[in-house]
């Protein structure tokens, strides 16, 4: 068992199921945050269930730990290929789609994006709320962080292109992750790649809208 973990289909198998895991985490992440533009008492009301939900508090380390997971096997897969290279591709299995070729080419660097923005972005929300909390401080008001940061255009514009590198990661990751874990075949892959830009498309849209209507002044 440990000899297949840790085998190269060991590997992607871990990578593929902790990406799918993210994948759920997105979505579930933006349904909470869509809340802030119906207005503050939603927002705070659903940031006091996260504080206080005794699911949500075993959750957050599991997540944390996911992403650990799959950053620690990607890296490894991305280095290898670096050092084996010109004798074998990126651990991304090439397609013809255009826009999808793109994203599977450069999953590494989507992702270094991806977690450099998501180091800021616990930095402003995470580190003035949760952690706070655990350290028994008064913790900052959720919505007035959310109104006070996308009130700066500045901050829109690097959390949009923040939104983009996640919906290129997610647009190759969502169906080569099936592909990896053998769920896919000549009949199913082509209805995961559509699955996948839907997603995609839905999850950028989705955390899109946030930032542009705060900045617009469109919300409660």
């Amino acid at each position: 068992m440990t000899s297949l973990l840790f085998s190269s289909i060991g590997k992607k198998l871990i990578i593929s199921l902790s990406g799918l895991f993210l994948l759920i985490f997105l979505a579930l992440h933006l349904l909470l945050n869509l809340t802030a533009l119906i207005g503050p008492d939603h927002y705070e009301n659903v940031c006091s269930f996260m504080d206080t939900n005794p699911l949500v508090k075993v959750m957050v380390p599991v997540l944390a730990l996911g992403f650990i997971i799959h950053i620690l096997f990607a890296s490894y897969f991305e280095f290898k290929n670096w050092a084996a290279r010109p004798r074998a591709m990126s651990y991304a299995v090439p397609t013809t789609t255009k826009g999808v070729s793109w994203a599977s080419k450069n999953m590494f660097v989507l992702g270094v994006i991806v977690i450099g923005f998501l180091l800021m972005h616990f930095c402003h929300f995470w580190a003035k709320m949760q952690l706070q909390g655990f350290l028994g401080r008064e913790e900052a008001n959720a919505y007035e962080l959310v109104v006070n940061l996308f009130s700066k255009w500045y901050y829109c514009v690097i959390y949009i292109v923040w939104i983009c590198a996640i919906y290129f990661h997610v647009l190759h990751g969502f169906w080569s992750a099936f592909q990896s874990i053998g769920l896919s075949n000549a009949n199913w892959l082509p209805r995961l790649q559509l699955f996948a830009k839907i997603y995609a498309a839905v999850i950028f849209i989705g955390y899109v809208s946030i930032p542009v209507c705060f900045l617009l002044g469109w919300h409660k």
